[in-house]
């Protein structure tokens, strides 16, 4: 996926502000977590709408890794799962997890279910990330946990059974570990308390692992500092319909804001379960408009102000944010976001870097970034440090600034291959330049 693009693309900025209806490819968050729940429900479940990315094809081999029958059929967006309900890996088998931070850390706990040891490894930049609270608490369940790398990132071998029913579980740098967890406890007789080591961050990513579980038939009670899991496994689902993917839509929900046009998100809509659809809110905040209701999300540009916002539940979308507070006319202070210097690059560092070689004027904070507006913003050539997430964002603001390019940009195909063909249809009337 990433092979077909330049070293550089150069994004042209639009001749008029779009008015435009987009339909975004599913969530990632929820793919991977329906492939989890349905891999542990014993019959036949069917995703529809179902992403197609790198990240989704980790998990998809790393399930069939497990034991799982995937059959894939990307031009019509699903996934057909079958699965006995066990956990059944190859003694002594290999996952790799490619660079998906949600496939290495719920694969973890589920190849904890069994007995065979499995060793779970990954890219490079996969291999920097952190595993050790992860490992704590599966120690804490009696379950044999090695690094042979050294540290606490992968290569991470496992052998399970897990023999004991509550741990506490850290989830002050990353929400993943405490939700695989409990999609693994689902699986566990008599089910698994899991009390919440200090401040848990990206809770509405904690919420949506519940919603998911429950659909496939889990009880699941999350509570502030706890999350009680039922035992008594999984269900499996004839049809289960995956919501367009929420982060991806904080992108063109960023372009209407910045260009001044509509941007219609079709089929993310009021009920939700992502927390990312909150971003418009956002926006509407900074004196854009917004309207939604229960079939999609639409959002108009407008005069922009600054904001002094935490994005700790969100903070997939605050490279997003970055190019918006570059335009509007007010400084710009995003915080509790601290935590994502250990995603797929200092996210921190990078839209600080980014927005001041385009001449903006930013700061990094502990928790976050500051932006202050008010020179030209000016195009460059955009470093994406190998991560979609600033290659998205800053695509964005070459839709008003001239000469940006985006450095690496098959980077997206991480979450959304199909990205800058997305991008180009706010260009009515125009033949696709990504083509």
């Amino acid at each position: 996926m990433r092979d077909r693009w330049p070293p550089a693309l150069a994004v042209a900025p639009l001749e008029s502000p779009p008015d435009a209806v987009v339909r975004l490819p599913g969530s990632k968050s929820i793919t991977n977590r329906a492939l989890v729940c349905a891999a542990l429900a014993p019959g036949e479940t069917t995703l529809t709408g179902a992403l197609f990315a790198d990240d989704t094809e980790a998990m998809v081999e790393a399930v069939r890794a497990l034991g799982a029958e995937v059959e894939c059929d990307p031009g019509a967006a699903t996934m057909r799962v079958r699965s006995t309900g066990a956990v059944g890996p190859a003694p002594d088998a290999v996952i790799d997890a490619r660079m998906s931070g949600t496939t290495g850390r719920f694969v973890a706990p589920l190849a904890a279910l069994s007995e065979h040891g499995v060793t779970i490894d990954g890219h490079p930049q996969l291999r920097t990330r952190p595993f050790g609270d992860l490992a704590d608490a599966l120690r804490r369940l009696g379950v044999s946990v090695e690094f042979p790398g050294g540290g606490d990132g992968l290569p991470m071998r496992i052998r399970g059974p897990i023999l004991t029913d509550a741990a506490p579980v850290a989830a002050d740098r990353s929400s993943q570990f405490l939700s695989g967890l409990m999609m693994a406890a689902g699986a566990v007789p008599g089910g698994m308390s899991l009390p919440v080591v200090g401040p848990a961050v990206s809770q509405s990513y904690v919420e949506m692992t519940a919603a998911v579980m429950r659909a496939f038939g889990a009880s699941v009670r999350v509570e502030p500092g706890f999350v009680q899991v039922a035992g008594g496994g999984y269900r499996p689902v004839e049809r289960f319909a995956v919501e367009p993917d929420a982060s991806s839509a904080s992108y063109f929900m960023a372009a209407a804001a910045i260009t001044g046009g509509t941007v219609r998100i079709e089929g993310l809509g009021a009920g939700s379960i992502q927390g990312d659809t909150g971003f418009a809110g956002v926006l509407e905040s900074m004196g854009a408009s917004m309207a939604q209701d229960e079939d999609g999300t639409t959002v108009t540009g407008g005069p922009l102000r600054g904001v002094d916002i935490d994005l700790a539940d969100m903070s997939d979308t605050a490279p997003t944010l970055a190019p918006v507070a570059a335009l509007a006319q007010t400084p710009t202070r995003v915080r509790g976001i601290g935590f994502v210097r250990g995603k797929e690059s200092d996210r921190i560092a990078a839209v600080v870097t980014e927005l001041s070689r385009c001449g903006v004027e930013a700061r990094e904070l502990d928790d976050g970034f500051e932006v202050v507006p008010g020179a030209a913003v000016t195009g460059t050539r955009v470093r994406t440090y190998d991560d979609h997430r600033i290659a998205m964002a800053f695509a964005v603001l070459g839709l008003v600034v001239p000469g940006m390019e985006i450095e690496n940009p098959g980077c997206v195909a991480k979450t959304f291959p199909g990205f800058y063909e997305a991008l180009d249809g706010l260009r009515p009337g125009q033949e696709s330049r990504w083509a």
